[in-house]
This record gives structure tokens, sequence and C-alpha cells, in this order.
């Protein structure tokens, strides 16, 4: 494998998680893995390093439901580390990362809190690829890596789906497209807002462009309980407001 050229501090680390549920602290991490990216000196970013991944205790047994996705067993983690005794290391590595990545962070920043990330960025792949990739069909991490077919991706490399390494691999060749199209700042911006939806979840105008329904039924997303889903009526409202075209955002507009 190649790796770019590139200063020390402009290295961002994917991690992925598998764990016993999603709500801690009822559920725990039993698997954490990572893979960073790197900026060279020609100015592109590049996946950096093997990267890895680390089994962990999580200190109650693992619900079949869990088992079922990730496969990974108790007597596989029985001996394994804790999760504080592994996360500063994978979390703020040397040299210090510019950020950490996530496919849909907000899962990993509940069990990746702040005193184990030492204050970190975020950048969610999940957000970014909404607004710079809003023609796939879906924005899975797997349904993004067979629809985009991003370069370089081993394939028996990223499996299997669901264990953390893999997960990270993938979600890394994501991540160095998205920063080689928008920079480091507007990836995190992007990341502390809402998602911005291209098209309408459900209703009479399921799968519709946002820009292609009528005031009445945009009006009614305002007061939705999903805020992906109000803060993108609400930023077509605005738009509207604000005398925008009709018709689908342009790249150009997305970036901006």
């Amino acid at each position: 494998m190649m790796y770019p050229r590139r200063t020390q501090s402009q290295i961002i680390r994917v991690i992925d998680l598998e764990t016993t549920g999603a709500a801690p602290p009822a559920h725990a991490v039993c698997e954490v893995g990572w893979q960073d990216v790197a900026l060279g000196n020609d100015g592109r970013w590049e996946l950096y390093g093997e990267g890895g991944n680390i089994l962990v205790n999580p200190g109650r047994p693992m619900p079949a439901v869990t088992q079922a996705i990730h496969h990974i067993r108790d007597e596989d983690v029985a001996e394994a580390p804790w999760w504080h005794d592994v996360a500063r290391q994978v979390l703020d590595p040397y040299p210090r990362r510019v950020a950490l990545a996530a496919h849909r962070a907000a899962f990993e920043e509940q069990f990746c809190t702040p005193a184990l990330t030492h204050g970190a960025d975020w950048i969610c792949t999940w957000k970014c690829a909404l607004r710079l990739w809003p023609d796939s069909p879906s924005y899975s991490n797997q349904v993004l890596r067979y629809w985009r077919k991003p370069a370089g991706l081993d394939h028996e490399r990223g499996l299997p789906a669901h264990r953390a390494f893999p997960d990270a691999y993938v979600t890394a060749h994501h991540l160095r497209d998205q920063l080689n199209e928008a920079s480091v700042t507007q990836l995190i911006q992007w990341s502390r807002e809402p998602g911005l939806l291209p098209r309408v979840r459900y209703g009479p105008d399921r799968g519709k462009e946002w820009r292609e329904i009528e005031e009445e039924s945009l009006v009614k997303f305002l007061t939705d309980r999903d805020p992906d889903v109000r803060f993108t009526a609400e930023t077509e409202m605005t738009r509207r407001r604000g005398g925008g075209h009709v018709g689908r955002m342009t790249a150009q507009e997305l970036l901006l």
C-alpha cells in the first residue's frame, strides 16, 4: 500500500464501534476499529497506515440481537481489555489528529466522550454524503460503497460488514473523497448541523426533491419530530423566502 507524504498534523482518524446496543450506559463497546486518512504534500487526501481493531470487554452479556449483527460472542471478549483502558490510545493518538470521523458519527460520539477524545471535532460522513452526493439511492456506508465504487477500495479488506475495522476502512474511502471535494472546516460545520436530506422520506411526497413539493406540504414538515426533516424543511423554506430559483440544488450550491 502506498502512503502519502504528509505533514504529521494533517491526519483524520476514522472510527467504527461495535457495541452491545445503542444507548450507553446500559450498553457498551465490544470492538473499536480505525483507519487514518492523511493530507499529502500534493494537497490530496489519501488513506494512511494499516488501521486496526481491538476487541473490548463490555462488562455485560452480549444480547442475541446485537450478536446477530456483528457476530461477536461473549467468549470472544471475555479476556479482552476494558474500554477505558484502550479508548484514549485509539481516539487521541500521537501525532494528534485534526478530527475524528465516523459514518453517522452521533452513534460513536455517545461512547467516545470528549474526555476520551481530548475534545476532538467530529466529521459525520453520512451528513457530508447527503450534501455532496445527493443522487445516491441511499446513504448507508455499504450502499455508498457499491454505488460510488471508491478508487482503491480492496473488496475483501472491507469485509465482513458490521465489524469495526472493515467498516472503518470503507468509511475512510468516503471521507477521503469528501475531503478532496470540500474543506475540513466545511465538513466539520456540516457535521455539527442536522442532516440536509435530498429527498422527502415519507408521506404523499415521498421520494420527491424538497424543491418539488408544494408549500402547503412543506409547512407540515416544519414541526416534524425528526430534527433532520425539520432542518431540511426550514432550509428549503428559507431558500424560497429568499427568492431562490425552483428546481434541484446544483453541486456548487450544496457546497455553499
